[in-house]
């Protein structure tokens, strides 16, 4: 399965953050990266005022399942020095599941594609650099038109 993964981090090494994240992912059984971004700076979203992200996104081919895969992040943000205390606030290393495949998905804690992807520059600007022709479900909208639409 081909999963896209958005990665972002506003606290710390940010760069270091990402690359460190880039090569647990590589080291997770069933994951290979396909292809990763370059970072760019972006400025945070949300009612919390905080520093500048580094974005970046990831291409994954999986064996895991979704749920899983879900879990291998969490576990490596935690590892990263995540801490979830404070809604959309700073953060070490994000890690969100944007795609799998052609799963769409609503279930507690995880929905598929990210509910809020296709309005989020941060997210399809990384994207496109490495997956320009990637189809986003439900309509199956590539994500190149998808970031020219912003």
């Amino acid at each position: 399965m081909i999963a896209a993964i958005a990665l972002g981090s506003n606290l710390g090494d940010r760069a270091a953050h990402l690359n460190a994240a880039v090569a647990a992912l590589r080291d997770t059984p069933g994951i290979e990266v396909v292809a990763s971004s370059p970072a760019i700076e972006t400025d945070p979203v949300g009612p919390v005022a905080q520093d500048a992200f580094l974005n970046a996104a990831a291409l994954l081919r999986t064996t895991l399942s979704s749920q899983v895969l879900l879990e291998e992040l969490l576990r490596i943000e935690r590892e990263q020095g995540r801490v979830r205390d404070l809604r959309w606030g700073p953060r070490t290393l994000d890690l969100d599941l944007i795609t799998y495949g052609d799963l769409v998905l609503n279930e507690p804690g995880l929905t598929l594609p990210h509910p809020r992807m296709r309005e989020r520059r941060f997210v399809l600007e990384p994207l496109a650099m490495i997956a320009p022709d990637l189809r986003v479900p439900p309509d199956h909208a590539r994500v190149q038109d998808l970031l020219a639409r912003l």
